[in-house]
């Protein structure tokens, strides 16, 4: 009888502007049940799967934004070696934003919802009425009116009035 080898690494990481990107790859197979009676060989044979599954989240990672190829039908990484990032889409940044395409557009799109997140917690916590600093300096109501860059601003300028 087969013996079943289940293997997986999901990995998350940090992007510009507060988001996030992951990538998870599960891999199953089937290998000989003698190898249960020696345990040095299973467990190269588990090593050696983990450095191939390490390495295709490590190279999914590292090439995000740089080619596309079509996601999981089923959309949720389903053990057979496809991958995708930890929200459902492939190479987004953790909050459901696409990375830039690095025209310049980001003064035109909205701000995070990581970015709104912040900006309100980082506020509240060094005492900042953020109504007022909004209005005066952005001409806007609600921290979500701010364009991705000027959010980015906003967090850097109110994490120096607190400290950090």
């Amino acid at each position: 009888m087969p013996l079943k080898l289940n293997i997986g690494l999901s990995q998350k990481v940090s992007d510009a502007n507060y988001g996030s990107r992951g990538a998870s790859v599960n891999v199953e197979l089937e290998v000989e049940s003698t190898l249960v009676n020696d345990p040095g060989k299973l467990l190269e044979r588990i090593r050696q799967v983990f450095n191939l599954v390490r390495t295709a989240v490590t190279d999914e990672l590292n090439s995000a934004g740089q080619k596309e190829s079509p996601s999981p039908s089923n959309g949720n990484g389903n053990g057979n070696g496809h991958h995708q990032t930890t929200n459902g889409e492939r190479n987004g940044n953790g909050n459901g934003q696409r990375p830039s395409s690095g025209n310049g557009s980001n003064k035109n799109r909205p701000a995070t919802v990581s970015q709104v997140r912040a900006i309100k917690a980082i506020a509240n916590r060094v005492g900042t009425n953020l109504d007022h600093l909004l209005h005066d300096r952005f001409h806007v109501a609600r921290p979500d009116d701010l364009s991705i860059g000027d959010a980015s601003s906003l967090i850097d300028e109110l994490k120096a009035q607190a400290g950090t």
